[in-house]
């Protein structure tokens, strides 16, 4: 199979195996996850299967598109007015740890911020 053909074969899969997440999802009050995959011919295993692949193809997609900026509130105490660098003076927001600190300002790239955050976190 071409890789093209494989692709359209694996695209067909995941949409089919999401209108089958969505049923699922909307299944009746008080039915378990297990008897709707029994009434449906497939074992739980393979819903939760189907149920992680369509959520990784979702997330891929989302990579490719710029995410919307959004305006996250910050409490007045948290921000700095003046950040000295040298000679010249930064607006902007200090986060700090115990042992980190970081210094992000209008400029700071959104992608290099959530970069940062995620290693942050990891080293705490």
């Amino acid at each position: 199979m071409s890789p093209e053909t494989t692709m359209v074969a694996t695209n067909f899969r995941l949409q089919e195996w999401a209108t089958q997440i969505k049923e699922c999802q909307n299944r009746p009050a008080g039915m378990r996850v297990a008897d709707w995959c029994a009434c449906h011919g497939i074992t739980k295993a393979d819903y939760y299967y189907r149920l992680r692949r369509v959520r990784e193809a979702c997330l891929e997609g989302l990579q490719g598109e710029a995410p919307a900026q959004q305006i996250v509130p910050v409490q007045p105490r948290l921000l700095r007015q003046e950040k000295e660098y040298g000679d010249s003076v930064q607006p902007g927001l200090d986060i700090c740890t115990r042992r980190f600190s970081v210094h992000v300002t209008e400029s700071t790239p959104l992608p290099l911020l959530a970069a940062v955050l995620e290693v942050l976190w990891d080293a705490e």
